[in-house]
């Protein structure tokens, strides 16, 4: 019974390859290495025209068949000529392959630069954006999730992989964009399209064993994407700075922040007038300042605060009554509360805590 053949791709042939096969069967001698070499630029050429690997290397295996000199059947020199020239036609294949994939990365990651810096050509960059999936005519957030370990993230290991699969698995790869940027994960997605960050931010702190995303409020057009990646990063900065908790941080209701930073000199004069007192306690400012951050932390319950401390409440209660006593505001008051938490919260916004010296 013969077989019957399933229909072949068209394919172009090289053209010494009859040549190569007749010397073959008649000499022994196989493809030299300038034949060789012919074959990997054709196979390069193919590849530049769209042929498939399939289509190239079933086709010659069939010419090969076709042109099978009489009386050859058991020697197997014309098979090691076609091995060789099938070797070499894959090479020159996959040299093309390697060379797009290189381009296409090149691209990529100049495109995400230019996107999440805000530097790119503003009419070019959403023609740009078209090929990976983003359409920035809408409104888009970011999630960035920061990397713990020894290690920041970048692209192509396992961690930002896996969250990868798990989203584009889920939600499909249009209209999202996930890459790795200083060491983090980012997702840049639709603002209208809250579940998918919210996905994004659970996979990528469970792939990571832990770690903090940040969030930023969805603008629109491609300046809004960089400046939602911008918010985030202050955020993933001021949660850093605050022992801010939780694994997830949504800029939208962290605002309050980046406001009291924006005037560092009135900030530093409410901090020295406010807290300034408290350089003359005995010991000097810091059990005090500890005390009103646990205190502000917990709600202003006071049995809460002493826990944080490991202080008996006797002693909190101490501690609020000579902080009253130094600065003339009472913390438990809570219409003289507001300028010493927000005196607390500069001390944390003045001094980084790479930096020796400390506000007040």
């Amino acid at each position: 019974m013969t077989a019957v053949e399933p229909p072949r791709e068209r394919a172009p042939t090289w053209p010494g390859y009859a040549e190569v096969l007749g010397r073959a069967a008649a000499t022994g001698r196989g493809p030299d290495g300038t034949e060789l070499e012919r074959l990997r630029s054709f196979g390069e050429q193919v590849a530049a025209e769209g042929t498939t690997l399939r289509g190239l290397v079933v086709h010659h295996l069939s010419r090969a068949r076709e042109t099978w000199p009489a009386g050859t059947a058991e020697d197997d020199r014309v098979l090691v000529a076609v091995q060789l020239s099938v070797e070499a036609l894959c090479e020159g294949y996959e040299r093309a392959q390697r060379l797009a994939v290189r381009q296409q990365e090149s691209a990529r990651r100049e495109f995400v630069d230019d996107l999440l810096d805000g530097r790119g050509d503003p009419v070019r960059l959403p023609e740009r954006a078209e090929r990976f999936g983003l359409r920035l005519s809408h409104a888009h957030a970011h999630a960035v999730a920061t990397a713990e370990g020894p290690t920041p993230y970048a692209e192509g290991d396992s961690v930002p992989r896996r969250v990868e699969r798990a989203v584009t698995g889920r939600f499909g790869e249009r209209h999202v964009l996930l890459t790795t940027k200083g060491g983090r994960m980012v997702c840049v997605a639709p603002g209208g399209e809250r579940q998918v960050l919210r996905y994004f931010a659970q996979r990528a702190h469970a792939a990571a064993g832990g770690g903090r995303v940040a969030v930023g409020r969805p603008h629109a057009g491609a300046g809004g994407v960089a400046r939602s990646y911008e918010e985030a990063l202050q955020i993933l900065d001021l949660a850093e700075r605050f022992g801010l908790e939780g694994p997830v941080l949504h800029t939208a209701d962290l605002l309050v922040y980046p406001v009291l930073t924006r005037d560092r000199q009135a900030m530093a004069e409410l901090v020295q007038a406010t807290l300034g007192p408290l350089l003359e306690a005995r010991g000097g400012p810091e059990p005090y300042l500890e005390t009103l951050t646990a205190y502000f932390d917990a709600g202003c319950v006071t049995t809460r605060a002493a826990r944080r401390l490991s202080l008996s409440v006797r002693a909190l209660t101490y501690r609020l009554r000579r902080i009253h006593q130094l600065t003339g505001s009472d913390p438990t008051d809570p219409r003289q509360r507001y300028p010493l938490q927000t005196a607390v919260i500069g001390t944390r916004l003045l001094s980084r805590p790479d930096r020796a010296e400390h506000v007040p």
